[in-house]
């Protein structure tokens, strides 16, 4: 398996980046965008990666909001056929804590290219997509004020509309989370996975003895961690204390595991 990631918060030699995530995913057998953050970036930077979006199979998104797949329209002038599947709960109006839509472009819906799912939703003999209804609430990390519109009122966001691809291959296991919003600790208890990719939605914890709690937690299992994104470099550097299976993902890096 080797992933590529084509944009993030930050850069590795120097290639563009934005707030959002996206990623590369080489399978034996397939080609997987993961998320595709807020804009056309994440095409460029492929490009200048020699990486062909034409040759993606299909493409996940990780949940409903803008700096994940915001380059989704871009993504279907570069590749006619590759269906993108999300959450059924993906469109619903999503805010941020001030009330700013941060929802998807609903151009998106009508591109016939969307397939929306629910529960576990098998994509090959070794992807599959699970909404994460089972996750246990071992910490309650909150909404950090995310809202989603039901009916006429702003609710905090339970993000039923967040999902997560796990992937089998050579005898390993391997968890994508965009952000991780239902808790990374609860995510990875659930799935204790030998290898988990994404975001821990961090950022706004200042590091200190809350973050220090969190990362023994992470650490007390065997799961080897590439953050990114919503993680925060400076809560990622001070985590990287406490856990040594812990490691960053920049725009541009390539791992392969």
């Amino acid at each position: 398996m080797k992933i590529t990631v084509l944009c993030e918060n930050t850069s590795y030699h120097g290639l563009p980046c934005e707030h959002g995530l996206s990623l590369f995913i080489e399978l034996k057998d397939k080609k997987i965008l993961f998320d595709s953050g807020q804009s056309d970036l994440f095409s460029k930077n492929a490009g200048s990666l020699g990486i062909d979006l034409a040759g993606v199979d299909f493409a996940v998104l990780s949940h409903g909001h803008y700096d994940h797949g915001g380059g989704l329209l871009t993504f279907f002038e570069q590749n006619d056929t590759a269906p993108v599947y999300m959450s059924k709960y993906a469109f619903e109006p999503h805010h941020n804590a001030g009330g700013k839509y941060i929802g998807l472009d609903p151009e998106i819906l009508d591109s016939g290219r969307v397939i929306l799912t629910d529960g576990v939703t098998p994509l090959t003999d070794n992807v599959t997509l699970y909404s994460g209804e089972d996750i246990p609430r071992i910490v309650d990390f909150g909404s950090a004020g995310l809202c989603t519109r039901r009916g006429q009122c702003l609710v905090s966001d339970d993000f039923r509309h967040e999902h997560y691809m796990l992937v089998e291959e050579n005898g390993k296991t391997v968890l994508f989370s965009g952000c991780s919003h239902r808790g990374i600790v609860n995510i990875v208890s659930r799935f204790e996975p030998d290898i988990l990719i994404g975001g821990f939605h961090f950022s706004k914890i200042e590091p200190g003895e809350e973050l220090a709690g969190y990362s023994e937690m992470l650490d007390g299992y065997p799961t080897v961690y590439y953050t990114c994104h919503c993680t925060g470099v400076e809560q990622y550097a001070f985590m990287k204390r406490y856990m040594d299976n812990l490691h960053y993902l920049s725009t541009g890096n390539t791992i392969e595991l």
